[in-house]
């Protein structure tokens, strides 16, 4: 027996050995591979405003595609060596299980069967959300449980349907399901009046109404029929590089809570606050325990702001006008906790 566990301990490779003795956690296989190509691949929703889209030239933007370039930012250290995959509900995970993409950060929900079924590895809520409803004005439905009889117009392969059949059950009404590939057709579909109104989580139908021809035309109704919480998916296998995504999250959370924007970055480099000098790698090592240099997080911030600036950037007052609500701080009466940097 101890010359078996002699034997295991002889077998550890140099590179591993020497960095453990530098402090220096190896980088693992996603890392490493993501390295050699030069690029995050990066699975995204096809196309829907807030979360992720292309603007008029192509480029993309969105809540979850700045997620993605920060980071490329952490990882590769230029935010802008991104290949995005736009996904629709029905194959997104199957691209990741695949290899095709390294992470999905697709307004998807974490879920028990996902994380235990699907071989995924469920990293960080980033969004908290719920499945509402959105209606025409012209129905006069105050109420969800007053859809009985309406059809919804919705994407197909996502929790939704299973979600208003729980729903429509309790209340004991009958509501139908139109389905669609992808979140654009369930859109204009919606707006032919092919269907009474929408249904997604709260995020989405905001991103919806925005699109509507005539959007005060339409109205949210109140009910939350489910608990959606969004965020951030890897495949099982590479504990390290669910590390480092967790991390990022909980980075950008950090920031905001200690005040560090895109603006002020490199001026709070010059900050004797402890939490914040771990955070921007000046002290602790913390890059170093995760494979990555010290300036990891520095750099994402850098390139995307904080939490609270990538919010507001596509959901705040100026872009969606979607509350920040349970996405608020902890510090502020949201769930968004950061773990600590220590």
């Amino acid at each position: 027996m101890i010359k078996r566990l002699l034997g295991i301990t002889l077998g550890m490779t140099v590179a591993s050995s020497l960095a453990w003795a530098q402090n220096v956690a190896p980088p693992g296989p996603t890392v490493a591979a993501i390295k050699q190509r030069g690029q995050l691949s990066c699975g995204v929703d096809s196309g829907i405003p807030g979360f992720a889209f292309q603007d008029n030239t192509g480029k993309w933007k969105g809540f979850d595609v700045d997620y993605c370039r920060a980071i490329s930012a952490a990882v590769l250290g230029d935010s802008e060596k991104v290949k995005y995959i736009g996904t629709t509900a029905k194959v997104r995970f199957t691209v990741l299980q695949s290899g095709e993409i390294d992470v999905l950060i697709r307004d998807s929900t974490l879920t028990f069967t996902r994380d235990t079924q699907l071989g995924l590895s469920e990293v960080a809520v980033n969004f908290y959300a719920g499945q509402g409803f959105m209606v025409r004005k012209s129905l006069n439905v105050d109420t969800a449980a007053k859809l009985d009889g309406a059809t919804m117009c919705m994407v197909t392969g996502a929790t939704l349907e299973l979600n208003i059949a729980d729903y429509a059950r309790s209340k004991n009404v009958k509501i139908n399901s139109l389905l669609f590939e992808r979140t654009e057709e369930a859109f204009a579909a919606a707006e032919a009046g092919r269907c009474d109104g929408y249904t997604d989580d709260t995020g989405s139908l905001a991103a919806a109404k925005s699109t509507m021809k005539v959007p005060n035309d339409w109205v949210i109704l109140p009910e939350v029929i489910s608990k959606e919480p969004l965020g951030i998916h890897s495949r099982d296998g590479d504990d390290r590089w669910v590390d480092i995504l967790k991390w990022l999250h909980m980075a950008l959370l950090t920031a905001e809570e200690m005040g560090v924007t895109q603006a002020n970055v490199d001026q709070m480099k010059g900050s004797q606050d402890p939490f914040i000098r771990r955070l921007l790698g000046l002290e602790g090592d913390f890059g170093k325990l995760l494979g990555l240099d010290n300036e990891w997080a520095y750099r994402a911030i850098k390139a995307v702001g904080n939490y609270g600036e990538i919010y507001d950037r596509f959901f705040g007052p100026s872009a969606l006008g979607l509350p920040r609500s349970q996405n608020n701080l902890w510090t502020k009466g949201g769930l968004q906790y950061a773990l600590p940097f220590r």
